[in-house]
């Protein structure tokens, strides 16, 4: 079957899209080497890693929590990790009684604690319930975080450690997520002597 040139057109530009984002990312690494320290240092202190995200970034969440506490490539110990994401009756609960706005703050409230570390996740950087769960994170004196995109939007003056991915395009941002994501399990991984270094 002969490949359609107008799909393997779109498929190449997106294809550029997408290196052209990665490779700006290489001015956003010392930001991304200060927060895979910070987690490093949660984690070995008997902290937990909280995060939470809306639409794609609850899948990011949950696919960066479940790579905590499972693994990332190979066997080891695992690490202390949550989506605040998949809790459905938590999810509807705080979303009834209180609103959507909250259903993260609310979750935050009852198991965020100083020394853990809160991650939200925002491509544009101004989901308002994002925004309300960093907010109790500072509160509960957890570590705050932000993986977002764009101009950082308000999470960028609220986080502690922000990570802005320099592109505009919903779905570039996300793919540079899960690449964060990845990025931050496997330096942790290795800082914590977990699994052994390649050669």
């Amino acid at each position: 079957m002969v490949a359609d040139q107008h799909l393997k057109s779109y498929s190449e530009r997106i294809l550029e899209e997408h290196i052209r984002t990665s490779q700006a990312c290489r001015d956003i690494l010392d930001d991304l080497a200060l927060l895979c320290r910070s987690a490093e240092e949660v984690l070995r202190s008997s902290g937990q890693l909280l995060i939470f995200g809306n639409g794609g970034s609850a899948a990011d969440a949950q696919h960066i929590a479940a790579e905590l506490t499972v693994r990332l490539d190979k066997d080891r110990p695992p690490l202390r990790a949550a989506a605040l994401t998949t809790d459905t009756s938590a999810l509807t609960a705080a979303g009834n009684d209180y609103g959507f706005e909250r259903i993260f703050a609310r979750q935050v409230e009852a198991l965020a604690r100083p020394g853990d570390m809160v991650i939200g996740i925002s491509t544009s950087g101004n989901s308002e319930n994002v925004l309300r769960g960093i907010e109790a994170a500072k509160t509960a004196g957890a570590v705050t975080a932000a993986l977002t995109g764009r101009d950082g939007g308000k999470l960028k003056d609220l986080a502690e450690h922000v990570i802005v991915v320099p592109s505009k395009s919903v779905a570039r941002i996300q793919e540079m997520h899960i690449l964060i994501g990845h990025i931050l399990v496997g330096a942790v991984e290795k800082a914590l002597g977990l699994v052994e270094e390649e050669a």
